[in-house]
């Protein structure tokens, strides 16, 4: 049994429940085959998942030929191609990887046929039936025994021997380090897991580490999440011996010291996976990256088993082993329901009475809403999690054609009924729309902080955004006394946020920050400045309810720990009701494990004679939604009986009439 210390025995039990999954089905876990448990193996090779084309049910063989086609004819990293060609077979494989010792490697094998006929590949004694013209994906090892056909398919050439060394890495606080030999090949301490994120970097948590490594020239890098630079060293060790490297990472901008602590509010500590993460995984990575606020979630992933709800009911309301002063860890929920959306909550009291709805079988039934509105009852505070994966231009984009693509479309009505906190502006994907909603919902009215959630999964080392480390994206929130789970949802709710991939971002009106209020009148003049630190910012730009107000390139000036800094200030003559955020942005940057450099404040709100911010440009934006939503129910929800629909049609009328209240 392997027993973490800081699993308490029913904990224990489901991490063996899950490493039996893992043994009997692989990486799914057994979960049922939706599409995005079905392209888990190939998100291990992000760039190439992406450029794959296929049909929304495509099994097995038909996802297998996509990936062979988006290859463009290179073999990534950590793949290995078996070519069935018309007259036998041929090996296609990256770079040997070095080995210290006579344990297999894992490797990733798919096989390709060019053969107008079936063929037959048997891996580690599985028969596979290769069709003609198909190609499948399958795990393998170094020592895994594979035939084409009867004849032997030599893997030997997967590894080569090297001569080993020993690394010591000591920074004087815990970071993630990064340890590479030739080829991109990454080193690891006993009992680390071979994580990778994003970019295909590997890296590991703790300080004062030792790890076997060959004998050959390493590049060592270390970092500590986005308030620390990244310093780097070459070393070639010496063989048989230990050689000590003492490197640490600058700071470019000290968060807690302003009063600002940031959050991971949407990590997964097991959601499927190529390995069973533990606490003191969790809690590596956490303290490793100075993350101030944690949330591990319990979800289920495509059936009714939630992962990590043993964890939620041991230790829900109260704080995780490793918490101290300025880190804390919580256990909360994804609520899921893949047609009406997601919901990350924090801080909850006790575990709610439903994780989920709409999978393995189940109605969308209760709506969203009633989930939402037990979880406030239990404290929690709540935002939708990636809500929408890609540009939104229109309420039709929302709704789309009905499928089941988790997107936030119930958002909507949850916002103005008030049961929601905040959104998470920013998640692994694509987020250009998210923010395009977000705007409209807080001009039609919605109070809403901007959070940030990366839906890191720790049960995955290279799964693409998934794999990268807890709080590569944050959410920010200014407390006025020290660290708490309660002092940090209660800044939340007051929307005192901004979410970030890396920049600072202060915004001010008139000394005001964001979740403030002010009262204004007619003809009154406000002066706003927005801040930023961080070097991969290269514009900044002050917004309102009617669009941008004032926008320039980030001007630079040399700051501490090597940071960039810029200003943007501007007057606004108020001539009725509106908000006020700030945004940093740029493009691709190695400080940012996203495709872009993205900052984003919660607004201050500017109240006219009493009134608050709603245009009828956006409140008519919303209705339409609405109204959209509501087909969609009618059209496409699985529900069981008039009762159901009757629960959901009322809430919509509720929005409705609240919205239109607006007008």
């Amino acid at each position: 049994m392997h027993q973490d210390p800081m699993a308490p025995q029913p904990v224990a039990r489901a991490l063996e429940e899950y490493r039996a999954l893992l043994d009997e089905h692989g990486l799914t876990w057994g979960e049922p085959p939706l599409t995005y448990v079905r392209m888990m193996s190939f998100l291990r090779f992000p760039d190439e998942a992406r450029r794959m084309a296929f049909g929304r049910d495509a099994g097995d063989t038909e996802l297998g030929e996509a990936f062979r086609d988006a290859l463009g004819g290179e073999v990534p990293r950590g793949l290995t191609v078996l070519r069935l060609l018309q007259d036998g077979h041929r090996l296609e494989t990256g770079p040997a990887t070095a080995v210290l010792s006579a344990d297999p490697v894992p490797a990733v094998l798919l096989v390709d046929s060019a053969r107008d006929t079936a063929a037959r590949v048997t891996v580690g004694g599985v028969p596979y039936d290769i069709g003609p013209g198909s190609a499948r994906l399958l795990d393998v090892t170094s020592a895994t025994p594979v035939t084409a056909d009867g004849r032997a398919v030599d893997l030997s050439g997967l590894v080569r021997a090297a001569v080993p060394a020993r690394l010591r890495l000591r920074a004087g606080f815990p970071c993630r380090w990064t340890v590479l030999s030739g080829g991109g090949q990454g080193w690891y301490p006993p009992g680390s897991p071979p994580r990778r994120d994003y970019r295909d970097v590997p890296f590991f948590h703790g300080d004062d580490l030792v790890l076997d490594v060959p004998a050959e020239p390493l590049t060592v890098r270390v970092s500590r999440g986005m308030e620390y630079g990244t310093a780097e060293t070459a070393v070639v060790p010496e063989p048989w011996r230990e050689t000590l490297v003492e490197l640490a990472p600058e700071r470019i901008y000290d968060a807690a010291a302003r009063g600002w602590y940031g959050a991971d509010l949407h990590v997964h500590l097991n959601w499927a996976g190529d390995l069973v993460a533990t606490p003191t995984e969790a809690a590596a990575a956490q303290l490793g990256e100075d993350l101030h606020v944690l949330n591990l979630v319990a979800g289920n992933v495509a059936g009714e088993r939630v992962y990590d709800r043993e964890a939620l009911q041991h230790w829900a309301g109260r704080d995780l082993p490793w918490s101290d002063a300025t880190h804390i860890a919580r256990m909360g929920v994804e609520y899921r329901n893949d047609l009406l959306g997601h919901v990350h909550a924090f801080g909850m009291a006790a575990p709610p009475s439903a994780y989920h709805t709409g999978f393995a079988g189940d109605a969308d039934w209760p709506p969203n809403a009633t989930a939402c509105g037990e979880m406030r009852e239990l404290n929690a505070v709540l935002g939708y999690a990636h809500p929408f994966h890609g540009p939104v231009s229109t309420p039709e984009e929302i709704i789309g054609d009905g499928c089941r693509d988790c997107s936030g479309r119930a958002l909507v009505v949850d916002a103005v009924l008030g049961l929601m906190d905040g959104v998470e502006l920013l998640h692994f994907s694509d987020f250009s729309g998210t923010v395009e909603v977000y705007r409209r919902l807080i001009g039609a009215g919605n109070r809403l902080a901007a959070l940030a959630g990366t839906d890191t999964m720790l049960s995955f080392t290279r799964q693409d955004t998934v794999s990268s480390p807890p709080g590569w994206e944050r959410v920010y929130a200014r407390l006025d006394g020290p660290l708490s789970a309660e002092s940090f949802a209660g800044a939340v709710r007051q929307g005192r946020t901004f979410a970030t991939t890396g920049p600072w971002l202060e915004l001010t009106v008139d000394g005001h920050e964001p979740g403030d209020t002010l009262d204004l009148a007619p003809g009154d003049r406000v002066t706003i400045t927005a801040r930023t630190v961080g070097p991969e910012v290269e514009r900044l730009e002050i917004r309102t309810a009617a669009g941008p107000l004032a926008q320039s390139a980030a001007r630079s000036s040399t700051g501490r720990g090597g940071g960039l800094g810029g200003e943007l200030t501007a007057t606004l003559v108020v001539d009725g009701p509106t908000y006020v955020v700030a945004v940093a942005s740029g493009r691709g940057h190695p400080r940012s494990l996203h495709r872009e450099v993205f900052a984003h404040t919660s607004p201050v709100y500017l109240d006219v004679a009493g009134r608050h911010v709603a245009r009828e440009e956006d409140v008519r934006w919303c209705l339409r939604w609405l109204a959209l939503l509501e087909d969609l129910v009618r059209d496409h929800a699985a529900l069981e009986g008039p009762a159901q629909l009757r629960d959901h049609l009322d809430l919509i009328e509720k929005a409705r009439a609240v919205y239109e209240s607006r007008l």
